[in-house]
């Protein structure tokens, strides 16, 4: 029997009447970008995250993008973030002009390490973006107090986070602004791409809306060069029948991690939860030197795992202007030799998880 990564189809099966429904009423509304649906879910997802703006953009790429752009942030500027994460997060510092300016990360969360930030700030410094990776909250008591001391700006990267908090706040509502991915696979996923920005400040909002619509508060009036990142009705009427169920998504995912815990012995590192935190899972991480071992144990049991990320950020071809080299940050480097993600998602039955650490186990 295959196991794969996530199962997109048996979560489709459980909802598809829902779906069909809303998606019949979006395609007879005739209103496909920015409409009732998306006004509709910004609303909701503000609602849940405890801030008062949120704005639905076409991938989590723009939505940290228009974050840094809107805050403005570009040419000259640094923004330091972790170089243990997916390309976007320094892509789209990179965009606005900006340098992405990395440190080293934590073993145990594999988040970036805030004891290190202060000491990567210069008076480049506009912003710091951590990223919650996985869907471990990244350290955000820690990261303010350098933010506030320094006068800098917080873009929290949440494209693996939704849900997860801190003493019951929710990340993306502790920086400046906080940015969701809705890629398909992720724990609140589109049948597309899509994104969404959340802020507290009407002013950085509004500015977000209109790059989101080439400068444009509408009427063929430009106020400045922006782009066309609209979240669209289709996708936003998805997300709404998927945000209903978030919590036991979320939950699934966090029993289906308990079991994982409990099955796999000592001879692999498990996932940690700091005190105070909600994880939510959207991988389920082991660390092991035997790695390559591990992974081809099982996918000659046809059961899945990926590795994420095996080439960190700061050594990567694409931006080797930057100057780092290998050695510059070994936790990352370290990390990225062991890691290995196995099967997650809400539908994972027992059985499968039973499976998958019996073969770790043994290899």
């Amino acid at each position: 029997m295959t196991v794969p990564m996530v199962d997109l189809k048996k979560q489709f099966n459980d909802i598809k009447d829902e779906v069909f429904e809303v998606i019949t009423e979006i395609l007879e509304s005739s209103q496909y970008i920015l409409g009732p649906k998306v006004l509709e879910l910004e609303k909701k997802i503000a609602l849940y995250h405890g801030v008062t703006e949120a704005v639905g953009v076409a991938s989590g790429t723009d939505a940290l993008h228009l974050s840094i752009e809107a805050l403005g942030i570009g040419e000259g500027d640094e923004v330091i973030t972790t170089p243990f994460t997916f390309f976007a997060t320094a892509e789209a510092i990179l965009y606005t002009g900006a340098t992405p300016v990395f440190v080293d990360i934590e073993r145990e969360t594999m988040n970036i390490d805030s004891k290190k930030i202060e000491s990567a700030i210069t008076k480049r410094t506009k912003a710091i973006l951590p990223v919650h990776i996985f869907g471990h909250p990244a350290e955000m008591g820690e990261i303010a107090v350098i933010a506030g001391k320094h006068n800098l700006k917080i873009v929290e990267d949440c494209a693996q986070s939704f849900g997860a908090s801190i003493n019951g706040r929710k990340t993306g509502s502790f920086g400046d602004a906080g940015c969701f991915s809705f890629y398909p696979s992720k724990n609140l996923g589109a049948f597309g791409d899509g994104g969404m920005v959340l802020l507290s400040d009407p002013s950085v909002a509004a500015d977000i809306r209109k790059l989101r619509n080439h400068g444009s508060k509408g009427s063929y009036r430009h106020e400045s060069v922006g782009f066309n990142s609209r979240l669209d009705e289709i996708q936003a009427g998805v997300l709404l029948v998927k945000m209903k169920r978030i919590e036991a998504y979320n939950e699934r995912r966090r029993q289906n991690a308990a079991l994982y815990g409990k099955l796999l012995s000592g001879k692999v590192e498990r996932p940690v939860e700091k005190a105070g935190c909600t994880h939510v899972y959207h991988q389920y991480t082991i660390r092991s030197s035997s790695r390559d071992a591990i992974q081809k144990n099982l996918r000659e049991n046809n059961i899945s795992s990926v590795v994420y990320y095996p080439t960190p950020l700061h050594i990567q071809e694409a931006v080797g202007f930057l100057g780092y080299k290998k050695g510059d940050f070994p936790v990352a480097e370290e990390t990225s030799e062991q890691v290995l993600s196995l099967p997650m998602y809400p539908e994972l039955e027992e059985a499968s998880i039973t499976r998958i650490a019996d073969i770790i186990n043994n290899a």
